[in-house]
């Protein structure tokens, strides 16, 4: 049964806040040449809610919250650490803390016979559950974050980002899941690139609002799981933005 669009607005809010951090952080993410650094501090997220999951902690209670933060607080600190002491292997070091964290948690699942189902919660996210407490939390959060990143800048350095983006990454996963906080820090960030900082920013804003809604009006009108619809959603319009762009590049170079 499709979704009533009324129940989409929670939804919709939800993801424009996600919006609101993960386009500057993507555009970050990309500059900084450490692409997969959103997947991995995800999957560390993941890993601390699966360890609170496997042994028996308050479900969705403040002490999932507290593993899922440490976890990737933890993780992102190691990965600084190691972005100052090897900088060229730091992408290698990246995917193997994503595929390390990934393992360690199918283990922990392993004995759960419920267990894929709540990775695949975790992966795909449930953004149509989404309410207006969540919402609430997530933008107190988002807000601070925001603030911390646009008056440091540059000057937060390399451990103050990863730990602001751990923040970040942890709570959006807890909403969104894996494949869509990826889509949102690296969709964006790509089909804007090489624009000027504040046009960037409002237009990474703008096609990742049109993302998610038609991704969630094609979950309503056609009954899909509405995290991949988003996703798929995110990666046409980046598309159509590169391809609008790069005729008018070709219009004004003739």
């Amino acid at each position: 049964m499709p979704a009533p669009l009324d129940l989409l607005l929670w939804p919709f809010v939800v993801g424009l806040l996600v919006l609101s951090t993960h386009v500057p952080l993507g555009r970050r993410v990309l500059a900084r040449g450490i692409i997969f650094l959103d997947l991995a501090v995800a999957q560390l997220a993941v890993l601390g809610v699966v360890a609170a999951h496997a042994f028996d902690l308050a479900a969705d209670g403040w002490p999932t919250q507290l593993a899922a933060a440490t976890a990737a607080l933890a993780g992102a600190a190691f990965l600084a650490g190691c972005e100052r002491r090897w900088p060229e292997i730091q992408e290698a070091l990246i995917g193997a803390a994503f595929v390390v964290a990934a393992s360690v948690a199918v283990l922990l699942l392993a004995g759960d016979p419920h267990g894929g189902e709540h990775l695949a919660e975790l992966l795909t996210g449930q953004i149509l559950w989404a309410a207006p407490e969540q919402a609430v939390r997530v933008a107190a959060l988002y807000g601070a974050l925001l603030a911390v990143l646009f008056w440091r800048g540059e000057r937060l350095g390399g451990l103050g980002f990863y730990l602001v983006f751990a923040l970040a990454i942890t709570a959006s996963v807890q909403l969104v899941g894996v494949y869509l906080v990826f889509a949102s820090l690296i969709l964006p960030a790509l089909a804007v690139r090489g624009l000027p900082s504040r046009t960037a920013l409002r237009a990474g804003w703008a096609l990742g609002t049109l993302g998610y809604a038609a991704g969630l009006a094609a979950s309503a009108g056609l009954d899909w799981p509405a995290g991949p619809a988003i996703v798929v959603a995110l990666a046409v319009a980046a598309l159509l933005a590169g391809a609008a762009r790069t005729v008018a590049g070709n219009r004004r170079r003739r």
